[in-house]
């Protein structure tokens, strides 16, 4: 990163700043990382999200090419999620009461909008954009204060997440699949990987409504009406600490766009469904793939989603995500950025230290051998 700094002081002040999130202190906060340091107090630190000018987005596609680097593969899935950033007051750039399922309710907080990208190396941050409700769109006063972009307006989450998928595709990131919440689940999103020739696993509530053409014999309905139909095609009950009963329906074979070999034949459009044994509650997701792809292909491409779940735990826990003390725009991307890089160098440590099993393949059996027992 030292070619976003023009001066050699404010790109060492960066790389102590890094230090400080990936030392030992449980927060990472500017007095905290500022004694790390052994700075005599905490602006320099400050200074490095609020009075240097550098380039957040240069940091964010720096931080994309090294998690490509260590961890791309060609099963990838990019998974998007938000979380919130708990906090006090109403200063903080994008701060609102507004539900965020990291506290589980409304209150008042910032909401972040992340993409990660996982594979079978590992998993790591590649891109993320600070939503902003229409209450701050709003109120241009309240956007110069904060040190807004004149050109960033009102932009719902789903929005934000087709601007960091297109980001993604203009970069030639390699991907094949695309997973997420309901948030994420209908509309432009689908048509944008379909175009582009990727694959998805989106929720989507239950009372969307699905229509079928071209199978026989036609179906339509909510998920929720649906789920009632006594012959899906396929089922799958996946074994751990929560278990499910999952189904999986048909409802349009289409050709594939035809961008390379890997889309060639007929992609299918259909509808995952997924029961918790332990009460019944049901989960719904819209699906697009190549149609020989299996049921327990998709399965598994949405449970890839626990990823980025296990990626904002560690980068609060370990990195201090929600430890920013800046109000602006510009600190909250700075400050988010360099957490997303000090992730993807752990992502690559844990890569190296620990390589993956290689993937499975065809071999026949070696004849049984009668073997001497083991000392225990």
């Amino acid at each position: 990163m030292r070619p976003l700094f023009t001066q050699e002081r404010v790109a060492r002040n960066a790389g102590l700043f890094l230090e400080g999130l990936l030392g030992d202190e449980q927060r990472k906060t500017g007095w905290m990382r500022a004694e790390a340091a052994g700075d005599p107090g905490p602006w320099r630190q400050q200074a490095i999200l609020g009075r240097r000018d550098w380039d957040a987005d240069a940091l964010r596609d720096i931080v994309r090419d090294y998690v490509i680097e260590h961890l791309a593969d060609d099963d990838v899935v990019l998974v998007i999620d938000e979380t919130g950033f708990l906090k006090q007051g109403k200063a903080s750039c994008g701060v609102a009461r507004q539900y965020t399922g990291s506290a589980g309710k409304i209150t008042n907080c910032q909401i972040g909008v992340f993409a990660a990208y996982v594979s079978r190396h590992g998993h790591g941050f590649i891109d993320r954009a600070l939503y902003l409700p229409k209450e701050w769109t709003d109120d241009r006063d309240r956007l110069e204060a904060a040190y807004v972009p004149g050109d960033v307006g009102f932009a719902p989450k789903p929005t934000l997440a087709r601007r960091m998928i297109a980001r993604t595709i203009a970069a030639s990131v390699p991907f094949k699949w695309v997973a997420g919440d309901t948030v994420y689940g209908v509309g432009d999103i689908e048509q944008q990987l379909r175009r582009a020739g990727k694959g998805y696993v989106l929720g989507v509530s239950s009372a969307h409504v699905f229509q079928s053409w071209g199978k026989r014999p036609r179906v339509a309905g909510t998920d929720a009406a649906l789920v009632r139909l006594e012959a899906p095609v396929g089922r799958s009950r996946n074994q751990g600490p929560r278990l499910h009963d999952w189904c999986y329906l048909e409802l349009a074979d289409l050709e594939g766009e035809p961008l390379d070999d890997a889309n060639d034949g007929p992609w299918t459009r259909g509808l995952l469904i997924r029961r918790r044994i332990a009460d019944g509650d049901l989960a719904f997701f819209t699906t697009w793939c190549p149609a020989a792809t299996s049921i327990e292909t998709l399965v598994a491409i949405e449970g890839h989603r626990w990823a980025i779940e296990d990626s904002f735990e560690t980068a609060r826990n370990e990195l201090g995500l929600d430890h920013n003390e800046s109000r602006s725009w510009h600190g909250w991307h700075r400050h988010v950025s360099l957490v997303m890089l000090a992730f993807a160098m752990m992502a690559a440590i844990r890569h190296r230290a620990n390589p993956p099993v290689p993937k499975k393949t065809a071999r026949r059996r070696p004849a049984k051998t009668k073997t001497p027992p083991r000392r225990r």
